[in-house]
C-alpha cells in the first residue's frame, strides 16, 4: 500500500516527504494527527545546524516544548537491524527529536546532510520534494543556540493521500 505524503509549507518554500507508515505506524499517526489539528501551523524551525539538520515542531519555539497527539510522550519505534536504520540518517531523512529513549512528542528533524547518528531517533519520513528548501533552511544564518536569525516558519502542514487512494 502506498504511503501518504506530508507537505510542510514554510515561508521559504514547500517540503514534501513520504510518511513511512509501515516502518513507524505510531510515529506517523502522531505526526498526521498533529498536522490535521493544525498543531504545526505557525511553528518555527527553532534549531538549524548547517551540514547536519533542521529541527522544529515545538510550539513554544524554545526546543523544550511540545507533546504528542495523545498528550505527553510516546515510545520509540526503532528496529536497528532493519534496512531503514542500516541505511542510516541520510540527507532528507525525517525523524523524531527526543530527550532520550521513549520521549517522543511533537518535535522532529530533517537531515540536511548524511550524518552517522546512532539509531536513537525514530525515522518516519523521507523527503521526496523540496530538498532545495531544506538546503535553504539549513544554510540560513543562525545565532545563539543554533536559532535562525530570521524566523523560518511552518505556515501550514497538510497530509496528502497516497497516489492510488480513492
Amino acid at each position: 500500500m502506498p504511503n501518504r505524503t506530508a507537505a510542510i509549507q514554510t515561508n521559504m518554500g514547500t517540503i514534501r516527504f513520504e510518511l513511512l507508515e509501515s516502518d513507524a505506524p505510531k510515529t506517523t499517526e502522531n505526526f498526521i494527527t498533529l498536522a490535521e489539528r493544525g498543531y504545526y501551523d505557525g511553528v518555527i524551525f527553532h534549531r538549524v545546524i548547517k551540514g547536519f539538520m533542521i529541527q522544529g515542531g515545538d510550539p513554544t519555539g524554545t526546543g523544550r516544548g511540545g507533546e504528542s497527539a495523545w498528550g505527553g510522550r510516546f515510545n520509540d519505534e526503532i528496529d536497528a537491524s532493519s534496512s531503514l536504520y542500516q541505511r542510516g540518517y541520510k540527507k532528507g531523512t525525517v525523524a523524531m527529536a527526543n530527550a532520550g529513549p521513549n520521549t517522543n512528542g511533537s518535535q522532529f528533524f530533517i537531515m540536511h546532510a548524511d550524518y552517522p547518528l546512532p539509531p536513537s531517533y525514530s525515522i518516519f519520513g523521507r523527503v521526496t520534494d523540496g530538498l532545495d528548501v531544506v538546503d535553504a533552511i539549513g544554510t540560513t544564518a543562525t545565532g545563539r543556540d543554533d536559532r535562525p536569525t530570521n524566523e523560518v516558519k511552518m505556515e501550514n502542514v497538510t497530509i496528502e493521500a497516497a497516489a492510488n487512494e480513492d
